[in-house]
């Protein structure tokens, strides 16, 4: 039953990714929004007449996002557990700490979101400081590089290649986004977070479906 709860929950982590970049890619990126590159002052001006929006999206990339990851990280821990032990002990330990980040993420974002719009009407320099510290912040927090998400799905995947409990295209798929992640953290490399977003929707969505229609074998460890 929870295997079939795990699916779902992946599924639906996917559909918040697809949400996410819906939103970016045609609202977010013609204004290129939060590029330093444009003046602070005109985000937050962008922030004041979408914060309904804004908080809209970020509850659901970052918050509900975060608690559908808990569940999938349960998940699939149950289901790769009769792998290494110390293996999947660790990769379980990423991928609750790496939801924790998204929820920090979100409730830091929505709370200064809320700051930053009541500052705007009366102290436009402290709402655009204050922006930029938030936007440091949430990407400190995971926004700017995806080292942990890319340790938890590869370490996954490693142990799903041992314990065989998930299909070959999903141990594979997760090591190349998983990769893509950890290089991430690298400055010169830091485009990779992208394909590793956009990775990880596949991954979601296959992972969702063998957690719904296999059946896990059982295990000791």
């Amino acid at each position: 039953m929870f295997q079939r709860l795990g699916g779902v929950a992946a599924i639906a982590a996917g559909l918040t990714y697809v949400i996410g970049f819906w939103v970016y890619f045609s609202i977010l990126g013609p204004v290129q929004y939060g590029s330093l590159s444009v003046p602070a002052e005109q985000h937050v001006g962008f922030l004041v007449e979408n914060a309904t929006l804004m908080s809209a999206w970020n509850l659901v990339i970052y918050v509900l996002n975060a608690v559908l990851m808990v569940v999938l990280v349960i998940a699939v821990h149950q289901r790769v557990k009769a792998a290494a032990n110390g293996l999947v002990q660790t990769a379980t330990a990423f991928g609750l700490i790496w939801a924790g980040l998204i929820l920090a993420t979100g409730m830091l974002t929505n709370v200064a979101t809320s700051q930053i719009v009541q500052l705007a009407e009366t102290d436009m320099a402290a709402a655009a400081s204050l922006w930029r510290s938030t936007v440091v912040v949430a990407a400190g927090l995971g926004g700017g590089n995806e080292i942990t998400g890319g340790m938890w799905i590869v370490l996954l995947s490693l142990a799903g290649f041992q314990s065989r409990t998930l299909p070959m295209p999903v141990n594979l798929l997760g090591l190349v986004v998983g990769g893509a992640g950890i290089v991430s953290t690298i400055p010169v490399l830091s485009d990779a977070a992208m394909i590793f977003g956009l990775g990880f929707i596949a991954w979601f969505f296959v992972v969702g479906v063998a957690l719904m229609v296999m059946k896990p074998e059982p295990a000791t460890a």
